[in-house]
């Protein structure tokens, strides 16, 4: 059995976004720049997909500028955000330990240019308190940052609560929507959000291609410089293809949105359940307030890179954590901020199930997990310390 359950690392790409994407690679190939009918079929394209993302978030067409996803618009959206901030006199930014680290390396780059951030607790469940953040707020306060849905442990934090203090006190508000897009629900007006930023491959899209939401009025800096192409915030000849092909995936995703969010619960939760029954486990995030799809896993006395290969060996394609993180030996900054310890850390397991998922895989994984990790415990000296008393379990 093959069971692909890493669907928030990427996700397959819909026939129906396939299907969009082909007449702008075979006949309508034009330049949008051009004058001419091939390239100007390809503009109004553009133009109607940015239509389309614009209405799925309750925003204005004019608000959407397309990127190659969510690591440029993220960087787009605090590094313009910071350059306003610098201009008015004020150098500070609040955001957390768990955010994505096309955040966290760009903030830190500002921190670097004389910026200071807060960076806010999440506490065991991973979630940020609206409380805490207020209290964080100063007057030289430019930029909140606070992310969706967690891309680890699938947190979904209380955006519409943080985005009305911000606005309250007249600070920008950017969150990293690239898990949440397609999957939530999601209203920049009434979550009172100024720059938003999402990703085409999260909600079987193509790969390379996102968009970033700036409210109308807040004034964007450029990253890539050279033509006037996205109003001139964005240089470059657009990814026609993709950007047809992300807007048919968006539209389908947010149709039937409702339908696959109940499916994904149940088998999230019995997921959940089964896992629950391997001794000295535990759930990582929120159990209730989390998105439909992600589970995430510690198991005491195992390394995780080793549960990954055994259970790919069995079909089973899963992560760690996140994909853009795959190659570091170190635990995961997400877990190690929810208050997991290194050794407890290092043995996780993220499952993010598709539409596609059935019953029978979910049971398939559950059996496959526990005999792997009994596998692993087996021939494992820190296993065999902790069951002696030698060391103490925590969980």
């Amino acid at each position: 059995m093959k069971i692909y359950a890493d669907n928030a690392a990427t996700t397959k790409m819909s026939k129906t976004a396939i299907a969009a994407m082909m007449p702008y690679m075979e006949e309508y190939f034009g330049n949008p720049s051009s004058l001419y009918t091939a390239g100007q079929k390809a503009k109004e394209a553009i133009e109607s997909a940015r239509a389309t993302v614009a209405e799925l978030i309750g925003a204005d067409p004019r608000e959407i500028v397309f990127t190659s996803g969510g690591s440029e618009s993220d960087n787009q959206a605090i590094l313009s955000a910071a350059a306003l901030g610098r201009a008015a006199g004020k150098r500070h930014i609040v955001s957390d330990g768990i955010e994505h680290h096309a955040v966290l390396h760009t903030l830190k780059k500002l921190e670097r240019e004389g910026f200071e951030v807060t960076y806010l607790p999440v506490h065991e469940n991973g979630i940020v308190r609206p409380e805490e953040l207020e209290n964080a707020l100063r007057e030289d306060t430019c930029l909140v940052s606070v992310m969706y849905a967690n891309n680890e442990i699938g947190t979904v934090q209380p955006i519409c609560e943080i985005g009305a203090r911000c606005r309250q006190r007249g600070i920008l508000f950017h969150t990293d929507a690239v898990q949440a897009v397609g999957h939530i629900p999601i209203n920049v007006a009434k979550d009172h959000v100024d720059l938003l930023s999402a990703s085409a491959h999260k909600f079987h899209g193509p790969k390379g291609v996102g968009f970033l939401y700036a409210r109308r009025g807040v004034k964007l800096s450029n990253l890539i410089e050279g033509g006037a192409q996205e109003r001139g915030k964005r240089a470059g000849t657009e990814n026609v293809p993709g950007i047809v092909a992300m807007s048919a995936a968006m539209r389908e995703a947010v149709e039937k949105m409702d339908e696959n969010a109940q499916k994904l619960i149940t088998l999230r939760d019995y997921l959940i359940a089964g896992l629950s029954e391997i001794p000295h486990s535990a759930l990582n995030g929120d159990a209730a307030r989390r998105l439909p799809s992600n589970v995430n896993f510690c198991f005491e006395g195992i390394e995780g890179e080793s549960l990954l290969l055994l259970l790919d060996d069995l079909g089973i394609a899963a992560s760690s954590g996140s994909a853009c993180t795959s190659g570091s030996l170190d635990p995961s900054h997400v877990l190690l901020a929810i208050g997991r310890v290194h050794d407890v850390a290092h043995g996780s397991l993220r499952l993010s199930l598709g539409e596609d998922t059935t019953r029978e895989e979910v049971d398939y994984i559950v059996e496959s997990v526990k005999n792997v990790v009994e596998k692993l415990r087996s021939f494992s000296p820190v296993w065999r310390d902790l069951t002696a008393g030698k060391t103490k379990f925590y969980l």
